[in-house]
C-alpha cells in the first residue's frame, strides 16, 4: 500500500487548495480515505472521511468548507478545500483502511503535504 500526496503550498486566507493522494498497490474503492492534518506539537486531527461504502465524515472545522472524493478509475482521492483560515495551516496526511468506516484512526499513510494559509 503507498499513498503520495500533492498539491499543497502556500495560500492566502480565503483561498482554495485541492489536495491529491494518488494510490499505488490497493484499490481505492475498497478503502476507507481520510485526510489528517497536523500542527506540530499537536495531535493529528481526521478532518474528512470517505468510507468504503461511501458514507462521508467531516471535522466540526472542515464541514461547509472541504469536501473528499474518490476516482476509482483513477486510484485516487482528493480534498477541495475553500475559504481556507489561518488555522488552517498544517502538513496534511492522507491515509487508508481496508473495508473501514468513518472515522477511522489506523491503517497506511503517505508522507505528507504542507499547507500554510497566510493571514
Amino acid at each position: 500500500v503507498q499513498l503520495v500526496e500533492s498539491g499543497g503550498g502556500l495560500v492566502q486566507a480565503g483561498g482554495s487548495l485541492r489536495l491529491s493522494c494518488a494510490a499505488a498497490g490497493f484499490a481505492v474503492g475498497r478503502y476507507a480515505i481520510g485526510w489528517f492534518r497536523q500542527v506540530s506539537g499537536k495531535e493529528r486531527e481526521l478532518v474528512a472521511c470517505i468510507s468504503w461504502r461511501n458514507d462521508f465524515y467531516y471535522s466540526d472545522s472542515a464541514r461547509g468548507r472541504f469536501t473528499i472524493s474518490r476516482d476509482n478509475a483513477k486510484n485516487t482521492a482528493s480534498l477541495q478545500m475553500n475559504a481556507l483560515k489561518h488555522e488552517d495551516t498544517a502538513i496534511y496526511y492522507c491515509a487508508a483502511a481496508e473495508f473501514k468506516t468513518c472515522p477511522f484512526s489506523s491503517g497506511s499513510w503517505g508522507q505528507g503535504t504542507q499547507v500554510t494559509v497566510s493571514s
